[in-house]
């Protein structure tokens, strides 16, 4: 387990454990962020900046101050991030 906020770029993650109050969880599960959910991180910026990750297909900026409170197992490295559409089969008659 370790935290959000260290995960490489282009690793896919899933959500263990959220280490903080009431008002973190809340936020998180507002932005759409809950445990057992899976993730990329798309990108860590600079100098203590937001690490940019993907959530079911959105795109969400988390600050640096509740990253590390986001606990994640690392699952594998995602090759292309930019993936096209889900498409559903219908089956004809």
């Amino acid at each position: 387990m370790m935290a959000l906020d260290t995960v490489d770029v282009k690793k896919k993650a899933r959500v263990i454990l959220i280490d903080g109050g009431q008002r973190v969880r809340a936020h998180l599960n507002n932005l759409g962020i809950h445990i057992g959910d899976w993730l990329v991180v798309v990108e860590r910026a600079p100098f203590r900046g937001p690490v940019l990750v993907e959530v079911d297909g959105t795109r969400l900026a988390l600050g640096r101050g509740i990253a590390p409170k986001v606990q994640v197992e690392i699952d594998g490295t995602v090759e292309n991030l930019s993936s096209p559409p889900r498409t559903i089969e219908v089956e004809q008659r």
